[in-house]
């Protein structure tokens, strides 16, 4: 199969959503795969779970060390083991602003009760005494807010009559390791999605003044007074490439663009010999800043002279 996503998670004790994200990830269809175990307790039994498993581990005691340090010191280790996304799985500390903001979209986390509702702990005996009809569970992108970040995926789960804290948290970590584990892999998956990366394109060509979107030669397009600036090309001419065709100044630009990354430019069949350049998307890290400097740039190239006098480049 292609390549896999790399991802290290962050636990503190026994680690069984960390486990359940393991197992699940070797099936031969799932999109990510462990390649880190963080813990700031040593003796966390998650750990030596990993290692059996043949995962890499690293521990870090926090005692004594200031959080942003300590944060620094573990991110560090992520960055060595070169994933993508970090999976929270029960790690017990809170992080500090600079590390989350760093991982802004790329960190999640799984927490016990259906959010918005009962943020922090003993979120069962707080849903059993509101009186609630089911408890249940959240995997949600992490922000600075403790478990306040954008929802991903809820499992709902009854709560029976005579249920205690602890009965109901037991069944809810049945939720857990299922929701978690089905959840990031649709999350990482997006990279390679036709679908998604075409509302990300598309967002960006809106947010332009006077832009109309019209299907041109089979491939979505943007125009401005009536010429097109920007395509959104999905494999089309045998291509691999998931691609945002951008206006460049000429051949010159475009050879340029290609032998200085051929990771990310190539010359898009048809187009490419008018001078459009093929920024590929369907790839790991894409910075869509980039992306949309480059629709900026092509649509001032085309947009009557009125229009691209508001634009600052």
């Amino acid at each position: 199969m292609a390549d896999r996503t790399p991802v290290a998670v962050f636990i503190s004790g026994s680690g069984t959503n960390m486990a359940a994200l393991l197992y699940a990830s070797r099936a031969a269809d799932c999109p990510y795969e462990i390649v880190l175990v963080l813990s700031n307790n040593p003796d966390a039994s998650g750990l030596k779970l990993a290692e059996a498993e043949g995962v890499p581990t690293f521990a870090l005691p926090h005692k004594g060390i200031p959080r942003v340090e300590h944060d620094t010191m573990m991110e560090a280790e992520v960055l060595k083991s070169g994933a993508r996304y970090i999976a929270l799985a029960g790690y017990m500390r809170i992080l500090s602003p600079e590390f989350v903001g760093r991982w802004e979209g790329r960190m999640l986390n799984i927490h016990p009760s259906l959010l918005p509702k009962y943020k922090g702990l003993h979120t069962h005996d707080r849903a059993i005494e509101a009186g609630d009809s089911h408890g249940g569970c959240t995997v949600h992108l992490v922000t600075a807010e403790l478990d306040d970040g954008p929802i991903l995926g809820q499992t709902q789960v009854a709560i029976i009559s005579g249920d205690t804290g602890e009965s109901l948290a037991a069944r809810v970590l049945f939720a857990e390791h299922q929701l978690y584990s089905r959840t990031l892999a649709a999350f990482v998956a997006r990279e390679s999605s036709a679908d998604w990366l075409f509302e990300k394109v598309r967002a960006l060509a809106a947010a332009l003044p006077e832009v109309e979107e019209r299907e041109s030669h089979g491939s979505p397009g943007w125009r401005v007074g009536g010429k097109y600036f920007a395509y959104f090309n999905d494999q089309h001419h045998g291509t691999p490439h998931i691609a945002l065709l951008v206006k460049t100044s000429g051949q010159d630009e475009l050879a340029a663009l290609i032998e200085q990354d051929e990771d990310t430019w190539f010359r898009p069949a048809y187009y490419g010999a008018s001078g459009w350049a093929g920024l590929i998307l369907n790839r790991p890290n894409v910075d869509w800043d980039h992306a949309a400097d480059w629709l900026r740039r092509s649509w001032a190239a085309v947009a009557p002279r009125r229009l691209a006098a508001m634009m600052e480049f």
